[in-house]
């Protein structure tokens, strides 16, 4: 009998004794584990190389947990008809993940929370080619992940091998043992994914969830279905028992990149995609979070890559890197999104990666941050050039298919940009309130100036708590007004995001018809779009 603590992963191996030719596609193995509490799962297992297969197993149910195994290779004893007990003790440890247990949706479906109820804000970080060797394991990787925690990130985008912006097997993707999948998707390559599990659980030892992204969404036609359910089920096994999300497909409504009339909205790729969400949620016992990622055309969001929305239990976005000009689409896609049916939690997953293509600073990715969470978002993805390919100094990434290519910033220097500093101290700052209670009211605030810009994107974004709290965010340095507050009480406080200065402008005096005028106490140009401030007002 193995005994591990609450919430950790328990991993049993089983060894074949008989031979088996092509042992990955011919041999299913599965492990009945029966709870104290007289649940029953079904786990699948996966082939770890050579004879042996394991099943990797947790659960927040302390006490003793019975096993058996199905093998399809019923003759085998080594396989099938194998009996055991898992023990699971109390966890006494630190780790969120562990202690709290791993995130799912809130009973309201407006954020995150642990399983345990603590609300989670999701700060994410772009690591899509982090599973490949173009980052060093242990050094590099150990260096970028601290890196990250010390800002208060809790999230890692990362793809299982089948990365975007590369044609198939291409060298770019390998890691020390190689690519996932043999040439021509004869079979997985369980090598690759030894290598590719010490990075994942160092990340859930840190405290950061994986986000895993099965696939890039141009692989489908290439593996099939049927291979890419076989991919998605050795995913699940491998990795289902850590507190992960799953991200069914990146940019899933996009086709490969070289075929005619690209880029287009791919419908018949969507419907492809919505059957392997079908699947992963059939097969996954541990009931993960499940989301997949879209490509910046049709609705920009996850409700719009996938023909059924009830497969998804977070909406992922990608509103564009344009710079400033994505401020539009952001705005009007989360508030679409936070205001439709099925309910649930909405965040962008990809938006303006500081650095690319020249541009995206640090303005940007402070605009994108506040205009996100202050519209309905339940957390936020963060980007950099030069960290989602991981370039090296001496080897930047290079050429995309197409041609391009999107900058050669080493990763070593993507990670110190300032944008992902101002994004921690920005969720540090709403951990100190019940940001999950917020709700988004626009109507709350306006420019002074009459000179400011009017429109719906640029006006000052507004969320609180009506009589207990409210944030303010303009995106441009003019004075505010601070409407609809219930009598006096309030006391306000103003934050300089770019330097995290802030000043404390005291109790206002509210006019009878329940408005303030708010002047912006820091150095003012208004000329300069990054003149971005937040204003905090507390009811005392």
């Amino acid at each position: 009998m193995i005994a591990v603590p609450a919430n950790t992963v328990a991993e049993l191996a089983f060894h074949a004794q008989q031979d088996h030719a092509d042992p990955f596609n011919t041999v299913r193995l599965d492990v009945l584990f029966e709870t104290p509490g007289g649940g029953l799962l079904r786990v699948p297992a996966f082939w770890a190389g050579g004879a042996t297969w394991k099943v990797r197993y947790a659960s927040a149910e302390t006490g003793r947990h019975a096993f058996s195994t199905v093998c399809s290779a019923k003759d085998d004893a080594g396989l099938h008809g194998v009996s055991g007990e898992v023990e699971i003790r109390p966890y006494e440890g630190a780790n969120p993940l562990y202690a709290r247990g791993p995130i799912r949706p809130s009973d309201n479906h407006r954020y995150l929370q642990h399983a345990d109820g603590t609300p989670f804000f999701w700060l994410g970080d772009t690591w899509w080619m982090g599973l490949c060797k173009r980052i060093r394991w242990p050094d590099e990787f150990q260096v970028l992940t601290d890196n990250r925690l010390r800002k208060g990130f809790n999230v890692v985008q990362i793809v299982a091998g089948l990365y975007p912006d590369m044609g198939a097997f291409d060298p770019r993707g390998a890691n020390e043992a190689g690519f996932p999948w043999e040439e021509e998707w004869a079979s997985i390559r369980p090598a690759h994914f030894d290598h590719a599990d010490a990075r994942i659980a160092h990340l859930v030892e840190s405290g950061i969830v994986p986000c895993i992204v099965g696939a890039w969404g141009y692989y489908l036609p290439w593996l099939g279905p049927e291979k890419m359910k076989r991919h998605w089920r050795y995913l699940i096994a491998r990795w289902g028992a850590y507190p992960v999300a799953w991200c069914v497909a990146g940019e899933a409504n996009l086709p490969w990149y070289l075929v005619p009339n690209f880029p287009y909205d791919d419908r018949e790729a969507v419907t492809g995609w919505t059957e392997i969400a079908a699947y992963v949620r059939a097969t996954d016992p541990f009931g993960r979070p499940v989301s997949i990622h879209p490509t910046g055309l049709g609705r920009l969001s996850a409700r719009g890559s996938i023909d059924d929305q009830g497969l998804l239990d977070f909406d992922m976005l990608q509103t564009g890197h344009g710079d400033r000009e994505s401020l539009g689409p952001t705005v009007d896609t989360v508030r679409w999104s936070y205001g439709a049916e099925p309910r649930m939690p909405v965040l962008n997953s990809e938006v303006n990666y500081e650095g690319i293509l020249g541009r995206c600073h640090d303005d940007v990715q402070r605009l994108m941050f506040w205009t996100c969470i202050l519209n309905g978002a339940c957390g936020h993805t963060y980007g950099a050039n030069g960290i989602w390919q991981m370039n090296q100094a001496d080897t930047p990434y290079g050429n995309s298919p197409h041609g391009g290519t999107y900058g050669p910033t080493p990763w070593q220097e993507a990670m110190n940009l300032p944008g992902s500093r101002q994004l921690g101290e920005a969720k540090r700052l709403l951990d100190g309130y019940a940001w999950h209670e917020f709700e988004p009211h626009p109507e709350w605030a306006h420019y002074v100036d009459s000179a400011a810009p009017r429109d719906t994107w640029h006006h000052p974004h507004a969320a609180g708590i009506r009589d207990r709290v409210r944030f303010i965010y303009a995106p441009q340095g003019f004075d505010v007004v601070l409407c609809e507050l219930s009598g006096d009480g309030w006391r306000v406080r103003a934050v300089e995001p770019a330097s995290g200065a802030v000043a404390d402008l005291g109790q206002l005096q509210v006019s009878p018809s329940g408005s303030v005028a708010v002047s912006r106490p820091f150095s003012d140009d208004a000329s300069r779009p990054e003149q971005d401030w937040l204003i905090i007002a507390e009811r005392t």
